[in-house]
Parts: structure tokens; sequence; C-alpha cells
């Protein structure tokens, strides 16, 4: 299945179920795969706001921000990563994030 058929299916899904928080994920990951950034960080801001994420979903929410040129935002997002990768007891998640705001600055 092409790039763009997998996005289209994601979109379906969401447009069909709007609070799919799983759906949402998945076609940011897609959008972020075809470098839809802007696309992307809607979708992961959605899903975050229904979904108890363990880190990964704010580890890219983070991730298309800095695409974005939008630092200040992907600073927010990588700190909520770690918070709530501390929460699920992911040590290792929680330090490559640490990391990663390290290097933003």
């Amino acid at each position: 299945m092409s790039s763009t058929s997998k996005l289209d299916t994601f979109r379906a899904m969401v447009a069909k179920n709007p609070n799919n928080a799983l759906a949402r994920f998945g076609l940011a990951n897609e959008a972020m795969k075809a470098g839809l950034h802007e696309e992307a960080a809607s979708q992961l801001e959605a899903y975050l706001g229904t979904y108890d994420d363990e880190g990964n979903g704010w580890q890219r929410l983070a991730e298309c921000r800095i695409a974005l040129g939008r630092d200040d935002e992907a600073r927010d997002a990588l700190t909520r990563g770690i918070a709530a990768a501390r929460r699920f007891g992911h040590g290792g998640l929680a330090s490559e994030l640490e990391g990663r705001l390290e290097e933003l600055g």
C-alpha cells in the first residue's frame, strides 16, 4: 500500500469516527512520513487530548513542532512526554526525551 493510500485510509477512518484516538495516531504517523508536519501535529494534538499516551506521542509531536520551527512548543511536548514516560515506568524513553530536550537548549 502506498503512503498516499495509507494517508487516505487513515483520513477516512478519522472522518468516520473522529473520537478514534488510535486512528488519529496512525494518521499522524503517516503524515509525518509524508512530511506533512502541520497535519501530523494537528492529529497528535487531538490524539493527546483524548488518550493517556505513555510518551511516544509527545515525542512525535515534539518532532513535528521542531520541523515546523516551533521549538518552544517542542520543549513543552518533550517535557510532557518525559512526565508521561516516567508515570508509565518507561525510564529509557524518559532519558531519550530528556536528551532531546537538552539538544534543543
